[in-house]
């Protein structure tokens, strides 16, 4: 039996002052994240070999480099019970220009782990040497359970505090895991990837009940799971990528996409009755992968089944991820992955770094009964206000929705993600009509959108309002009843009210539907 082996370097649980604040002090430049500025790690699976480089805030990081070479290491392994000999070569080739680029980009290491081809074959032993000759590389074997934790956590690095069951499908096992508060709790491993449905023998009739059977010793294990299913894997994003497709849907961003299981039902038919090149070409999926979706769709409907989830969400980060995760002590953990990300954005990119909070501040008042899942969007949408400042005027606005909309963002719905496109598109424009953007705002109702506009003309008033951090700031406040908007300008504030600042101001109150009433005061407490 292969060897298996829990990864190095886990991380101990930590504790540190309580910082949950938004706007506490920053994790990103601790020297315990800055460890885990960029990390790369490969995932040798059964189907395909990748590279990811991450980079940036740890806490939700981007992907300074993604590279995938599908190798079909576990093609014909249940007949030979070997890997899949040409899957080796290229595979062996993968990691081979994969070393070169890490040293050329200045790594330290690679982490490098195997999943269940490798796992699994008798010459993988043999595989793990050559590859350690050739390139150096160590490759860490990790079982089915250690790979099901890896890649709840994974999904715990995007939604930190979820709960539901994450399914993680690769090409030659699929494995199960819970997650609750934050936590990994039961985890089992099974056959159920496509490359060994593939093999068994008895045709689709003989498929079916072997994935009955095996579904019922997986609930056996886990008991009732009816929470969320997070779906993890390429072959449930294409099933995903076709959903898309099928019901015309328009934010290409898979990470966050949600599915009931009738949406899946009638996209497992539609897949049925498709021709699968045209479908394949239509939604971008490569041929390898799309081979092996029919399979797929048929663990997928077993699974909901045998489950029965409250909704469905696609997750993006798994396995990989989870190995970054892995690495980072508890109190970073603990932290909002949207709003890290975002205050690491604006210490690279505005142009006032710091200015994001003084912002929010400024603002509040308008927003201060929100409940807290808006609340936190409003944060994000201050720290970002100004990372977009150098594209060209005419598009800037533009280029902030789109960044927002699509940007490698945790912890965001995609309606939450068009919530925040929207407040800062209107954080450079009064209007949004007329943008190649429009068939996005219907994922938002129209208050949500209303709430949108106001925050982005009220983050465009207060844009103008830059002074020195020791000066007096003036204050806003608003009277929903009766419909009032009071601006309090201290000494300081004053020089700074000019024409544009005051044409802000009456656009935000116009959203409102607010009549305004402007003070001069001797200081912010008058």
């Amino acid at each position: 039996m292969t060897e298996t082996t829990t990864l190095p370097g886990r991380a101990a649980s930590q504790t540190d002052h309580p910082d949950m604040g938004f706007f506490g002090r920053p994790l990103f430049d601790d020297p315990s994240a800055r460890a885990l500025s960029r990390v790369g790690v490969v995932d040798v699976g059964s189907n395909s070999v990748r590279l990811v480089v991450f980079d940036g805030a740890a806490r939700s990081p981007a992907y300074f480099y993604n590279e995938k070479i599908m190798c079909a290491l576990g093609a014909g392994l249940s007949e030979s019970g070997k890997l899949n000999p040409e899957g080796r070569v290229r595979a062996l080739s993968a990691l081979r220009r994969f070393q070169h680029l890490a040293q050329g980009m200045g790594l330290p290491e690679l982490t490098v782990v195997a999943t269940a081809a490798v796992r699994d074959a008798s010459d993988g032993a043999d595989f793990r040497e050559e590859v350690r000759r050739e390139t150096g590389l160590r490759i860490w074997v990790i079982d089915g359970e250690e790979e099901a934790r890896l890649s709840a956590q994974g999904v715990l690095l995007g939604w930190p505090g979820s709960y539901g069951l994450v399914c993680d499908i690769g090409g030659s096992s699929m494995e199960l895991a819970e997650i609750s508060d934050g936590r990994v709790g039961r985890r089992v491993t099974s056959s159920l990837g496509p490359l060994k449905l593939r093999e068994l023998k008895g045709g689709k009739k003989g498929r079916a009940a072997h994935i009955k059977q095996t579904m019922t010793q997986l609930q056996d294990v886990m008991g009732k799971q009816r929470d969320r299913l997070f779906l993890v894997g390429g072959s449930w994003r294409a099933i995903a990528r076709i959903d898309m497709y099928r019901r015309g849907y328009p934010l290409q961003v898979l990470h966050e996409y949600r599915m009931t299981a009738r949406t899946v039902s009638e996209t497992v038919n539609f897949i049925q009755k498709a021709d699968l090149e045209e479908l394949r070409s239509a939604c971008g999926i490569s041929s390898a992968r799309m081979s092996l979706v029919p399979l797929a769709t048929e663990v997928l409907g077993r699974l909901i089944k045998s489950f029965r989830p409250k909704d469905i969400a696609i997750s993006s980060y798994g396995i990989r991820e989870g190995m970054l995760y892995e690495q980072m002590p508890q109190r970073l953990r603990d932290r909002d992955p949207l709003i890290e990300a975002c205050r690491f954005a604006e210490a690279k990119d505005a142009r006032m770094p710091g200015f994001g909070k003084s912002l929010y501040a400024f603002i509040h008042p308008i927003f201060k009964s929100v409940p807290l899942p808006r609340r936190r969007l409003i944060k994000a949408a201050c720290l970002l206000h100004d990372v977009s400042w150098r594209a060209h005027p005419d598009y800037r606005a533009e280029t902030c929705f789109d960044n927002a909309t699509r940007a490698n963002l945790g912890g965001l719905k995609h309606s939450e993600r068009v919530f925040l496109g929207l407040a800062l598109l209107h954080r450079y424009s009064n209007k949004r009509e007329g943008t190649r953007f429009a068939d996005l705002y219907d994922l938002i109702d129209e208050k949500s959108q209303l709430e949108a506009e106001i925050l982005g003309k009220a983050m465009r008033f207060g844009a103008m309002l830059w002074m020195t951090q020791d000066a007096e700031r003036g204050t806003l406040r608003w009277f929903p009843k009766k419909k009032e908007l009071h601006l309090r300008l201290t000494p300081d504030m004053v020089p700074l009210f000019g024409e544009v600042a005051e044409a802000r101001l009456m656009s935000l109150a116009s959203s409102l539907g607010a009549a305004v009433q402007i003070k001069k005061v001797r200081s912010a407490r008058s």
